[in-house]
């Protein structure tokens, strides 16, 4: 039964839509969504008969004109104008119900983003970017003194733009940091803004990619409108090789060409002056395109390098101040353990030894927890249930006894700490090095053969043991490995 309305109430059409629409007994928000599906279907109906019967319906009035008659073979005439039949091939496929079929049924399975998400059809052009005070400080970024350094120049101008100006000097507009991921180019960006106490805009370079031609230079002209309307402050695009990659490719597309033009004018269009700095973050450097990177839009390029073992040690030693840690364990050799660890892995296996210690009612993170932290941020959770023939797990032991001992034998190979066939992730085995006091930087030709070696002692110990052609595929990564370094030896070292 039907409650009735009171005169005051007022009732929109969309609500009238949703109270009469054969949804049986559906929630209200699929049925909202429901009704917006339809909607969205008879929009493009709407327009379909609009161009067929209004601006199409010259078509029927074409004639082909074959051999003997006035026109060439192969063209039409409209009117006594001729037309190439290409274009009437092209117009024709325009308004070829199979692209309002493909549409709807992208609307109805939700893949046109119907709802409001990225290229959504009802939130066309819409900005997604974020803007906030970052609250992160330089005392929240532990390492990459050096970069620190650089843009530490940055919040300087922010806070003291007069001083640069009265010598002449030009603050850069933009700057770049690139390097691996996980190495703390977004959280240095965010102490920029911190420092400075400036807006943080964030954006990312994906979120201004749409469906719609236009649309990510239209975003990417608000961007920069707020950044006017807020300035002072920091602009800050993540994974900019999204937005700015290299034009002339053979994929690239009218749009990605538009919203390029548009980020290389706005760049042009603003002074440092007004107090916006353009912070942009990448792990491709090498893809984006020439002409952001010139001087006078992106001047400044920081690399950000995965840390050393002195850098480790100060991450870890920033993160494990609200751990409760064993007084055993020795943050010195957790930094040695780590080797080609980034910011983000080691404050991750921190976070995983607490997790355990909590899993196990311990009160305090013992080193036991942080060695199976490692274990897990370098290949996953231990599969100890995992059934494995015995003649695979003895295939398993050999392969990996092969690296150990190679390793011992050889002048500048591996030397190992610990050996284990339990499975982790895609792995059934590997070998832990031991931590070394001082990492390469320049390493020689001979080390290089020698870790060469030490890496397809695995697979020959297989063959050893087993006979040739009763070695398994568990070297593939091994293969692979050993692949890039002699690579590098002939092409890259000479």
């Amino acid at each position: 039964m039907e409650i009735p309305l009171e005169p005051d109430e007022k009732v929109s059409r969309f609500d009238k839509l949703k109270k009469s629409f054969p949804t049986g007994g559906m929630g209200p928000k699929k049925k909202s969504k429901i009704i917006k599906i339809s909607l969205l279907v008879f929009t493009i109906l709407f327009f379909y008969f609009v161009f067929f019967y209004g601006k199409a319906s010259h078509i029927r009035k074409l004639k082909i004109c074959g051999s003997g008659e006035d026109c060439n073979n192969g063209t039409l005439k409209i009117n006594d104008t001729e037309i190439d039949s290409d274009f009437s091939s092209a117009y024709s496929e325009i308004l070829s119900p199979n692209v309002f079929v493909f549409l709807a049924r992208g609307a109805a399975k939700g893949q046109l983003g119907i709802y409001g998400g990225r290229g959504s059809i009802f939130s066309i052009g819409k900005s997604l970017s974020k803007t906030n005070k970052s609250g992160v400080t330089f005392k929240d970024v532990a390492g990459i003194k050096e970069e620190k350094e650089e843009l530490e120049e940055i919040v300087d101008f922010l806070k003291r733009p007069k001083k640069y100006s009265s010598m002449g000097a030009r603050i850069p507009k933009g700057v770049i940091l690139y390097g691996p991921p996980g190495t703390g180019k977004t959280l240095l960006a965010k102490a920029v803004s911190g420092e400075s106490n400036v807006p943080f805009i964030e954006a990312s370079g994906a979120s201004f990619d749409d469906m719609f031609v236009g649309v990510g230079a239209k975003r990417v002209r608000e961007l920069f409108e707020k950044a006017k309307k807020l300035s002072p402050c920091i602009v800050f695009i993540d994974e900019i090789d999204a937005l700015a990659g290299k034009r002339g490719g053979k994929f690239n597309l009218q749009g990605n060409e538009q919203t390029i033009n548009q980020l290389l004018s706005e760049m042009d269009g603003f002074n440092t002056q007004e107090g916006i700095i353009v912070i942009a973050a990448t792990n491709r450097l090498d893809s984006i395109d020439p002409a952001v990177l010139r001087p006078g839009r992106f001047d400044r390029h920081i690399q950000v390098n995965l840390p050393d073992i002195a850098e480790r040690r100060a991450i870890l030693e920033l993160h494990a101040k609200n751990k409760n840690l064993s007084n055993k364990v020795n943050l010195e050799e957790i930094a040695r353990k780590t080797p080609g660890f980034s910011g983000a892995q080691l404050e991750n296996v921190l976070n995983e030894a607490a997790l355990l210690a909590v899993r196990f009612n311990k009160r305090i993170i013992s080193t036991n927890e942080i060695d199976e932290a490692i274990d897990r941020v370098m290949a996953g959770p231990a599969k100890k249930g995992r059934k494995i023939l015995l003649e695979e797990r003895k295939k398993v032991a050999y392969h990996e006894a092969g690296h150990a001992v190679a390793g011992l034998y050889t002048k500048d190979g591996e030397k190992v700490e610990r050996v284990t066939i339990i499975p982790r992730g895609e792995a059934l085995g590997y070998m832990l090095p031991t931590p070394k006091e001082q990492e390469r930087v320049l390493p020689t030709k001979n080390q290089l053969l020698d870790s060469i070696l030490t890496i397809l002692a695995g697979r020959a110990s297989e063959q050893i043991f087993f006979g040739e052609g009763n070695d398994t595929i568990g070297a593939t990564n091994d293969l692979w490995k050993a692949s890039g370094i002699a690579r590098k030896i002939v092409k890259t070292y000479g």
